[in-house]
């Protein structure tokens, strides 16, 4: 295959659907987990959950970078966002995370100077045009992400920016999913692995699950075909009784990773103690802060932050459906008092999120299920 709608073929769709129907046990529920917010996209927009037999289930994961940040942090840089002479830049979705008094959004409407920004090389150039304040950049997102954070960071040292800063929040994959795995209350016969997160660290990495938990992994690519396929062999190392990681994505995906990028991460950041999930609490050594050689570039250390732990709101059920236990819809506010437009929680917000996915694109599927 070479062109995109090449990835969108309807009939190789039906075959694989048939491929899929025809390697599942009768009796038997599957129940597979898409760990990257981009799948559950896919598969809402592209309705490739109406392809499965009824018992093969694809629940969701904490693979979106803007869902698992809880309301603390939020609240963290919304405090660095409000202090005199700070400019604060950001991504446009993590303006609108709620913290427990408002917003980015909210802070910037009531003064406070928040920008939005396509990547931190967009908020290193304002640093640049301002070096009489402080621009600070609110870093996001798994070992995806990071690499470009870390290459604005030595680039800010080599060109001699000082005002620039990282407030970093980058996670990485594998400790939550062996929270998920350690869960008593979840049962899953298989992942669909991350495929951008598996373009830096490579399918390495998630050797664990098959040696450690027995389930299958395939590292996916985003296109509909491409998730087929990957449930379709995950299908058929249940049926032949194997258990392995396959790289689906390899059009994409080394198996090593991107070595560089690793080496750059290496240098820039550290691993920290402990770091608090949406949904998931506390969990150890599952995030990235900027190293000690960094330390004159780490916003956290040059202005205080609350640094206080804040419960969700209680109508809220992000961390359920991070966790796979209950589908967006099953949400008690989902679609009326938590809505894309009046966000109550974090998955309603990124356009990774279930909930969002989930709004935008399942309408149809939810009356089904309901019925």
């Amino acid at each position: 295959m070479r062109f995109v709608d090449e990835f969108r073929d309807p009939d190789l769709g039906r075959a694989l659907a048939g491929e899929i129907l025809a390697s599942v046990e009768p009796g038997r529920h599957y129940k597979v987990m898409e760990v990257c917010g981009g799948h559950t996209h896919s598969i809402y927009k592209y309705g490739i959950d109406d392809l499965l037999p009824e018992n093969v289930e694809l629940v969701h994961g904490p693979g979106c970078p803007v869902c698992v940040i809880p309301m603390g942090r939020v609240d963290d840089g919304i405090a660095i966002a409000k202090q005199p002479g700070v400019i604060f830049t950001c991504f446009g979705d993590m303006m609108r995370i709620p913290g427990s008094n408002g917003s980015l959004l909210d802070a910037k409407a009531e003064g406070a100077d928040v920008r939005m920004v396509y990547s931190p090389l967009d908020a290193l150039r304002i640093a640049k045009r301002n070096p009489d304040r402080d621009v600070v950049f609110f870093a996001i997102g798994f070992e995806t992400t990071a690499p470009s954070t870390a290459l604005t960071l030595k680039r800010a040292r080599a060109e001699g920016v000082p005002n620039f800063l990282c407030m970093c929040n980058h996670v990485t994959i594998v400790p939550p999913l062996r929270a998920l795995l350690d869960s008593p209350d979840l049962r899953l016969d298989g992942f669909i692995g991350p495929g951008h997160v598996s373009t830096v660290v490579g399918a390495r990495p998630f050797e664990f699950i098959p040696a450690d938990y027995g389930k299958p992994v395939v590292i996916s690519g985003f296109e509909p075909l491409d998730v087929l396929q990957s449930i379709q062999m995950i299908l058929r190392q249940l049926a032949e009784g194997r258990c392995e990681v396959e790289n689906q994505y390899t059009r994409v995906v080394p198996y090593e990773g991107n070595l560089r990028a690793l080496e750059v991460m290496s240098e820039v950041f550290q691993l920290r103690p402990h770091f608090e999930w949406r949904g998931l609490g506390f969990i150890s050594q599952s995030a990235l802060a900027l190293s000690d050689a960094y330390a004159d570039l780490d916003a956290e250390r040059r202005y205080e932050v609350p640094g206080v732990r804040v419960a969700d709101p209680k109508a809220c059920q992000c961390g359920e459906v991070l966790k796979g236990v209950i589908k967006p819809w099953e949400c008690k506010v989902f679609g009326t008092a938590c809505t894309p437009e009046r966000p109550i929680g974090t998955c309603m917000v990124s356009p990774e999120g279930a909930c969002a996915a989930y709004y935008n694109y399942g309408r149809y599927a939810r009356e089904r299920e309901v019925v």
